[in-house]
């Protein structure tokens, strides 16, 4: 009974071991990791992802390393900008392990070194920059960080990717002052809109009387225009008409009773003026050949054959 007991337990404790070899032998590297393996204690080389078998008890996966972007979340921190004025900062940092073995023995804690580095980083960028200029510049000074944080963790095998100042905390007095300039500022702007759109309208005005006094004028001219062409148009009707006229009048006194006719139309026009200016005053002036109507027919008649 005994040795059934004793085989059992060597059979059982065989089984285990076999189980431990194979599990130290065999190893499965995950997709974006690598393994970092000490031989004895010593660095031996880095498994990629995939498949591997190891040396049992000889070889051993000393350190594990993620090859995928890390966030850290950098603390708030006070730093002094360059006119002495405090702020508290919070960063986000985006780091990423570009070679294992040296992130694995460069540094014993890269996370932790890379936010203190971040911290100290920021509060050297704030000290030279002005408050302004913080809110301002704010792409600026995250760039600045990332080539200081770069640089300096170069040797650690990390790879700086950005630095996002994710807050930036002001004293009580300093929200008061900035409000209140940023109040006065607003009411500046206003002023100046005010006082711009009253010299707009005011141009507007000037320019409407003065296109007003510009289209009057040329109304005027072009009034002036017309009633000159209308009057030289009717000039030259006139004239037309008149010289028509006195063709047809010279006409009709060459053809046969034409002399006759005219005779009797200004015998017949001389009584009527004569009379008209009977009729107009009480004093009478008459012509020396009054009686000798027939006489001054004749000497118009003759004026008319001159005319012709």
């Amino acid at each position: 009974m005994e040795e059934i007991n004793i085989g059992t337990i060597l059979s059982i404790g065989f089984a285990i071991a076999v189980i431990i070899t194979i599990v130290k032998t065999a190893r499965i590297v995950p997709q974006r990791s690598n393994f970092v393996i000490e031989r004895l204690g010593k660095y031996s080389r880095t498994l990629d992802s995939g498949f591997h078998i190891l040396i049992p008890f000889i070889d051993k996966v000393a350190y594990i390393q993620t090859l995928k972007e890390e966030v850290i979340d950098v603390e708030r921190q006070a730093c002094v900008t360059k006119d002495n004025i405090q702020v508290g900062i919070n960063g986000v940092l985006y780091i990423q392990v570009i070679d294992a073995y040296k992130a694995s023995y460069g540094i014993n804690d890269y996370r932790y070194a890379a936010s203190q580095l971040a911290q100290t980083t920021m509060r050297s960028v704030i000290g030279q920059t002005d408050l302004d200029k913080t809110f301002e510049e704010r792409a600026a000074i995250n760039e600045e960080v990332v080539r200081a944080l770069d640089e300096a963790a170069a040797p650690w095998g990390i790879k700086v990717l950005r630095y996002e100042i994710s807050d930036i905390e002001l004293p009580a007095s300093i929200k008061d002052a900035l409000e209140q300039q940023m109040r006065a500022e607003r009411e500046r702007r206003a002023a100046i809109a005010k006082s711009e759109g009253e010299r707009q309208a005011l141009i507007n005005v000037s320019e409407g009387n003065r296109q007003e006094v510009i289209n009057l004028s040329e109304a005027e001219k072009q009034k002036q225009i017309n009633e000159a062409e209308g009057r030289a148009k009717e000039i030259e009707l006139i004239a037309t008409a008149t010289s028509e006229g006195l063709r047809k009048i010279a006409m009709a006194i060459n053809e046969p009773g034409g002399k006759d006719a005219v005779n009797l139309r200004v015998a017949e026009q001389y009584v009527k003026e004569f009379g008209n200016l009977a009729k107009a005053g009480n004093t009478l002036i008459l012509p020396a050949e009054l009686s000798n109507i027939g006489g001054a027919v004749a000497g118009l008649t003759e004026v008319l054959k001159h005319a012709k």
